[in-house]
């Protein structure tokens, strides 16, 4: 593995980690604490929950998501970019947090099987191409322990114009297709929606135990 570059993938990587931090304010109109904190209730953490946090990027959620599950749980962030966990881990000893940070490719997570109670995918589907984006759905069901859930959150197909548009312009996925692929997976979904912010939607789906979904949540 180039220390550069990171590990093999089929998907689009990002290495410019201070940037990414930027693009991120620009995207949420400086309403980024609110997007992380919408995505941590989504999920229900509880104290002592194990996350992992995939795409992870330069770790603001799986820190966020460190002060809810306490000193009893655990969070562990991946991403393709050398640079995004180097990032992810100043922040994380700069918080005082206990979150962890590894590099690591989506469809060939580097854990046991029913490992952890919580998986988060945000804004990480669409730089995967489809046959990557089912393995790593694959993978998310294998890693998740039975009753344990994903929150996934990415772009729609809403027209974006504008500066934003051009600086973010690689991607969106359904939120149909979202459904489809963790029902393909073996998970099945529970909620969907928008979040509320720009044209952000999200779907929650459970491994084996959990809930059909039944209605839409407008949030």
């Amino acid at each position: 593995m180039d220390q550069q570059t990171g590990p093999r993938t089929h998907g689009f990587v990002l290495h410019w980690a201070v940037r990414y931090d930027l693009l991120a304010w620009l995207l949420t109109h400086g309403r980024e604490r609110e997007l992380r904190e919408t995505i941590v209730r989504l999920a229900s953490l509880t104290p002592g929950d194990d996350v992992l946090d995939i795409g992870c990027g330069t770790g603001t959620l799986a820190i966020t998501a460190s002060r809810h599950v306490g000193a009893a749980g655990a969070v562990t962030g991946i991403d393709a970019s050398p640079a995004m966990i180097a990032r992810a881990n100043r922040k994380a000893r700069k918080a005082a947090v206990c979150a962890t940070f590894q590099v690591a490719v989506a469809e060939a997570l580097p854990f046991p099987d029913r490992r952890f109670d919580v998986v988060f995918s945000t804004l990480m589907l669409h730089h995967l191409p489809r046959k990557t984006r089912q393995a790593c759905a694959k993978e998310i069901e294998r890693v998740l322990k039975v009753g344990g859930r994903v929150v996934a959150v990415d772009f729609g197909r809403t027209e974006r114009r504008g500066l934003l548009a051009h600086l973010h312009r690689h991607g969106h996925v359904a939120i149909e297709d979202i459904v489809n692929l963790f029902v393909a997976a073996g998970l099945t979904a529970t909620r969907t929606g928008p979040v509320g912010m720009n044209d952000l939607n999200f779907v929650v789906a459970e491994a084996p135990g959990g809930q059909p979904l039944d209605r839409r949540d407008r949030r």
